[in-house]
This record gives structure tokens, C-alpha cells and sequence, in this order.
């Protein structure tokens, strides 16, 4: 049974699971990640429960039903957690150079995007830049992850895209980031600094989402 970094590195390799409908069950990769990870045709519930729970749950032919509404629900009353929201998941391979646009770390515990961050991914790092900050770390199964936030006086300027570019660069290895689908300004910003989708995913956490 490969485990959710394996697959998570086959993807980055462009081995995508087999699109044959169905539905893989493995161990949580650490306490904090527990969720669901949905490729074409076929998904990856990363929970320690029993597989047999699962696909008593789940039928067979309903290919949405691991990121449906009943099972997250039924997924998180099981494990005790809260769901939360169900993201875009996008990836990019690192490049070399500078920035595209001048950048200053932040460091200090105090600052909020750092706390927050720290919340959900290790080895965490933030940069600012003007109008923005682009925050990057160790996530779900070790896998980098990027955030970006502009402020809405820089919004519309294309700001986004330079600070996802930028992580491609910030980044020792591939870079992975959740965006929400309604989001269609960061959907733009990330797919324009050359991330490509890859599925989707839902992260059931042990805080209350707000």
C-alpha cells in the first residue's frame, strides 16, 4: 500500500494514480494532515481509519462522492475533526533566479501570517513585498506549499502572479498550492505563474473553522 508522499511524489514525477474510479485509504503522514485528495478518477482518503469504514460509504459509482458533503461529514464526526474547505490543488516545479520583484523576510514570531502558517505547515518562511506577503513551508506529507496574500489597495496589478512566481524560486523542490475555487483571481494569478491542476482537497482539522 503506497503511502500519501508516495503518491504525492508521483504526481510531482507526472504519474498520476489510474483513473479507474476508485478510492485508496492510507495511514495519516503525520497527527496534523488528515483529508481527502481527489485526482481524476480515482481518490486518496489519508485518515487512520479502517478502509471497510470507507467504502461502506462510498459508492461505487459516484466519482465525487469522497469530496461530497456526507462523507466529509461522516469523515469528520468519525476522527473528531472539523471540515473544512474543498481547494484547488495546483503544482509547479522550482526554477532558478532572482525574484520577480524585491522581497524582505519576515522574521518574529509575533507576526500574524507567520503564526498563522505555523498553524499548518513547518520550516515556515515569509516574505514581504509591497502590497503583499508570499508564505512558504512544509505541509501536507512534507510537501512544499506556498500561500499568497495581497492587499486589496494592489489587487487587479498582477501582484499575485509575481509573488507565485516568486515561490517557485523560494522553494527547494516542487511547490504545491491550495486555492479556493471561488477564488478566481488567485486561480488566475497561479495558473498564469505556471501552475498546472491537479486535483482537489479537503483537510479536516482538529480547530473550528471560521
Amino acid at each position: 500500500m503506497p503511502s500519501l508522499a508516495e503518491f504525492l511524489a508521483d504526481a510531482q514525477r507526472g504519474c498520476m494514480p489510474v483513473a479507474d474510479g476508485g478510492v485508496t485509504v492510507v495511514p495519516q503522514p503525520s497527527p496534523r494532515d488528515l483529508g481527502v485528495l481527489a485526482f481524476t478518477a480515482h481518490s486518496v482518503v489519508f485518515a487512520d481509519v479502517e478502509p471497510e469504514w470507507v467504502h461502506e460509504r462510498l459508492p461505487a459509482d459516484d466519482l465525487s462522492a469522497p469530496l461530497s458533503p456526507p462523507f466529509l461529514q461522516d469523515l469528520a464526526v468519525r476522527t473528531r475533526r472539523h471540515v473544512g474547505t474543498i481547494d484547488l490543488l495546483v503544482l509547479a516545479a522550482p526554477v532558478s533566479g532572482p525574484a520577480p520583484l524585491p522581497l524582505r523576510e519576515v522574521t518574529g514570531d509575533g507576526h500574524p501570517r507567520v503564526e498563522r502558517a505555523w498553524r499548518h505547515r513547518d520550516a515556515v518562511r515569509v516574505w514581504a513585498a509591497e502590497g503583499g506577503v508570499v508564505t512558504v513551508g512544509r505541509g501536507v506529507a512534507g510537501r512544499w506549499e506556498v500561500a499568497v496574500e495581497v492587499d486589496p489597495g494592489h489587487r487587479g496589478r498582477g501582484l499575485g502572479r509575481l509573488l507565485a512566481e516568486a515561490a517557485r524560486r523560494l522553494c527547494p523542490g516542487p511547490v504545491w498550492a491550495q486555492i479556493a475555487p471561488g477564488n478566481a483571481a488567485s486561480v488566475r494569478a497561479f495558473l498564469a505563474a505556471g501552475y498546472v491542476p491537479l486535483g482537489a482537497e479537503a483537510l479536516l482539522t482538529d480547530q473550528e473553522v471560521t
